[in-house]
């Protein structure tokens, strides 16, 4: 939940029956990630590799409350199933887990629990970050009319954060009067799918620019994609031909961890519930709010245009619409807007045969990107956690195969939003709809 992978499942899992991440991914393209080497833990193998101290645990929780507890105690809450949910988590966060009272049913060293998976050198699906910035390249060059590119900012490492703009007037950071919308995606590093579905819903828009009803929407709105958040843990993660499981951005923490929760350093609420103090822990929320050179990019992004209406950030996974609040179990204050989020989230669903609900439902976590941003700017933000639902479906790595499967199941619910941005208000009147909603326009919806 808000890049939180939670797998709500109707009945417990058989794990006797699960299947390991598919090991076909590689997001590397053969080449060496940029940047310093990176430490994962304090203590490092014989060999010079790091050691990753992390297990696999299963805790005991069946309500918000207690999954709630087990989030703030450290546990990255990766499933949630019928009275128990299960993460990643170090040995103290183990410990506070204990000293919290929680039941821990069951604790693996985390390589043991999945193994060490080793890609291949190549993969012509995912994108790694040079692949992702000339796809985003060749996109601005098709259409030069239309599209536009500019880095909102740099990561930790010197990475520029690129945003794709498809607006029909204004180009790079010229303002505009239209309104807006922002898709992002890979906030944290092992959610490689949520880089693949908004860079391809862009690719797509611009290949079907032409059709009538999409002609409307790019001529009438002002469409931003910032697929890469987090570029540098993304390159990290798939780096020396094996997954990290590495969430965080890669700025080191002074005690030989590294990294900060991307999606717990925003302002709002910061610190609090659901989000650790501790560097080691995978939602460790950094040492300030906005500490983080990612988040001050997206934050200074946002604040510099008053025309955004909608923000939508992909997460994977476990197949969830979210809307705030995520940092508090309380209800949005607004009637009309509260209306109109979970009649868009419910529409959405619907589409994606996702399910629909308010962040803090699964737990309380804060400092997350869409509290923020509707909290600080009025934007109308969700969270999508994508395709699969559990980990033993694939978790963070579904294979190449998830990719197109998974950008046609959120193509109409872009298309939605586009369509909502000039007032996502109205979706809270009763038989008001976008044009995009439920089996209208199905010419755009192949």
């Amino acid at each position: 939940m808000r890049s939180l992978a939670l797998a709500v499942a109707v009945s417990v899992l058989a794990v006797s029956a699960h299947t390991l991440p598919d090991p076909r991914f590689d997001g590397t393209g053969g080449k060496t990630p940029q940047g310093p080497t990176p430490v994962d833990a304090p203590l490092k193998a014989n060999a010079g590799q790091p050691v990753d101290h992390r297990s696999w645990v299963t805790v005991a929780a069946g309500d918000a409350a207690s999954r709630t507890a087990a989030a703030s105690a450290g546990l990255s809450i990766e499933e949630v199933r019928p009275g128990e949910v299960s993460g990643f988590a170090t040995d103290a966060a183990l410990a506070r887990l204990k000293a919290k009272g929680l039941s821990v049913r069951s604790s693996q060293p985390l390589m043991s629990r999945f193994g060490a998976l080793d890609f291949p050198r190549q993969d012509a699906d995912f994108h790694n970050y040079s692949e992702a910035v000339a796809a985003l390249q060749a996109v601005a060059a098709s259409a030069p009319d239309l599209v536009s590119l500019f880095s909102i900012g740099k990561s930790f490492e010197g990475r520029d954060l690129w945003a794709l703009r498809l607006n029909t007037d204004a180009k790079g950071t010229a303002p505009s009067k239209k309104p807006g919308i922002v898709f992002m995606g890979a906030h944290h590093a092992r959610e490689h799918l949520s880089v693949e579905v908004p860079l391809r819903i862009a690719q797509r828009l611009v290949a079907q620019r032409a059709e009538p009803a999409i002609a409307r929407l790019l001529k009438e709105r002002d469409v931003y994609f910032i697929p890469l958040v987090n570029p540098d843990g993304a390159e990290y993660d798939v780096s020396g031909d094996k997954y990290h499981m590495h969430r965080k951005n890669m700025r080191p923490n002074g005690d030989g961890s590294t990294g900060t929760d991307l999606n717990r350093n925003y302002a709002f609420r910061w610190g609090g519930q659901g989000a650790s103090g501790d560097p080691r822990d995978d939602t460790y929320h950094g040492p300030s709010a906005f500490s983080e050179p990612e988040t001050q990019a997206v934050k200074a992004f946002v604040e510099a245009r008053p025309n955004l209406t909608v923000l939508l950030s992909y997460h994977t996974f476990s197949e969830l619409v979210l809307y705030p609040w995520g940092g508090t179990d309380e209800s949005i204050s607004d009637a009309t807007a509260l209306a109109a989020f979970k009649n868009m989230a419910t529409e959405m669903a619907g589409m994606t045969g996702y399910r629909a609900m308010q962040s803090s439902d699964l737990y309380v976590a804060t400092g997350d990107t869409c509290d923020w941003a509707w909290a600080e700017r009025g934007i109308f933000a969700f969270t999508f956690e994508l395709t699969p639902k559990s980990m033993w479906d694939g978790g963070f790595y579904p294979g190449a195969a998830a990719i197109a499967k998974t950008t046609q199941a959120n193509w109409r619910p872009a298309l939605y939003l586009i369509d909502l941005a000039d007032d996502p208000r109205r979706a809270a009147r009763a038989g008001v709809a976008a044009v995009f909603s439920g089996n209208a326009e199905r010419s755009l919806t192949r």
